[in-house]
């Protein structure tokens, strides 16, 4: 896996920045070296910057960006190689910064584009699939729902393996609904070898938590019920505001894992109404003949999130699927030929810094507003339900 030079405390003074890596809502991503600990660059990473002036952050941004930090520093403590380690962290009076690991293939979706026909084999997408389980899985086993699993959050290692990206919309969820989690995932796992051989395909009644405690868990607070996430990705749930919980991210993971089948993600309308109404009303639509994948996207796009894959067990459901049979779970990080393999980065300065530092660059984003509209997908973050449907 991928090796990052053991860093002090970060220093804006000692950082400079080689490229600009995007720019969004919540800030700005450069990549950067220390010139003092590092005159060579031999260690570049990822700087996120949240701009801290009045007028030029959103209104919660700031909120997010502590947020995205302190999951920062629960992995440090808890870490997992699908996930992105916290290399230093400061605040000025004018911006938060953060420091983590570079990853030099870009996006899930960059790398999709770049194959034949701009969709991934069956083989690609188990191998993506099986490291986002694994990811995921550590953070819900943490208490942490993801809640903006995307092609653009998903980045690839100069090894080829994922780390997942973007903590801000993240929530965590604790007490009884963390504590049911935990527990449906032991009796999952219990009753699921007990009668694996009559499972097949289906899943069995008996390996799930009561619907009950569930809800009992969503009564005492442990649900969320903030509507976040990318229009085309977020689950029924949070569309009509009944509140969710882990749940959502599996919901996710069956629109990624058609998006890297097809190109395309599969409710997607005309505008943001129609594509809510065709979460909540349409089926999920494949060609060919059915295989262990359209079962395990079908499974996993379930609109009853208590009828969803990964809701009875967790990870342990999703990856007991027939569609990994047989894989290694505990060697994937030992696989040394991933799909794709980026090129080697090779570090220059691109145009739009002209040898600027981080702070002369981001007073140009304040006199240039319209530079930090980002081209992606449309983003839905809103503390608000839809509940037209």
């Amino acid at each position: 896996m991928e090796t990052t030079a053991s860093s002090p405390d970060l220093h804006l003074q000692n950082l400079r920045p080689l490229k600009l890596l995007g720019t969004g809502a919540m800030g700005t991503v450069f990549l950067v070296h220390d010139h003092v600990t590092d005159p060579s660059a031999q260690f570049k990473f990822a700087l996120k910057v949240a701009d801290k002036c009045p007028g030029h952050a959103t209104p919660d941004a700031n909120r997010r960006a502590r947020w995205e930090v302190s999951v920062l520093e629960r992995l440090a403590q808890n870490p997992h190689p699908f996930l992105p380690s916290l290399i230093g962290s400061f605040e000025t009076e004018g911006i938060i910064a953060w420091g983590i690991p570079f990853c030099s293939g870009g996006d899930l979706n960059v790398i999709r584009r770049q194959q034949t026909d701009g969709v991934f084999s069956p083989a690609g997408i188990r191998f993506y699939a099986a490291e986002i389980v694994c990811a995921l899985k550590h953070l819900h086993t943490m208490g942490i729902v993801y809640r903006d699993l995307k092609p653009e959050n998903i980045l690839v290692q100069n090894s080829g393996h994922v780390t997942l990206t973007d903590f801000d919309l993240s929530r965590a969820l604790a007490g009884k609904t963390l504590k049911s989690l935990i527990l449906s995932s032991e009796i999952y796992k219990h009753k699921h070898h007990r009668k694996l051989t009559r499972m097949k395909l289906k899943k069995t009644k008996s390996a799930r938590v009561s619907p009950m405690t569930r809800r009992n868990a969503s009564f005492s607070g442990e649900r969320a019920n903030s509507f976040v996430g990318t229009e085309e990705y977020v689950a029924p749930e949070m569309v009509t505001g009944e509140g969710h919980e882990f749940a959502v991210d599996w919901w996710a993971l069956g629109i990624l894992c058609y998006e890297m089948l097809y190109g395309t993600t599969p409710f997607r309308g005309k505008n943001r109404k129609d594509t809510f109404g065709r979460i909540l009303k349409m089926p999920v639509n494949f060609t060919g003949k059915p295989t262990p994948l359209t079962d395990l996207i079908t499974k996993l796009l379930d609109k009853d999130p208590t009828q969803r894959l990964g809701y009875a067990g967790g990870a342990s459901e999703v990856q007991e699927h027939p569609f990994f049979a047989g894989l290694q779970w505990d060697l994937l990080t030992e696989v040394v030929r991933p799909p794709v393999i980026p090129a080697r980065d090779d570090g220059e300065s691109t145009p739009e810094l002209g040898g600027l530092t981080v702070t002369e660059y981001l007073q140009t984003l304040r006199q240039l507003p319209a530079l930090l509209e980002s081209p992606a997908r449309d983003d839905c973050r809103y503390n608000t339900s839809f509940k037209e449907f």
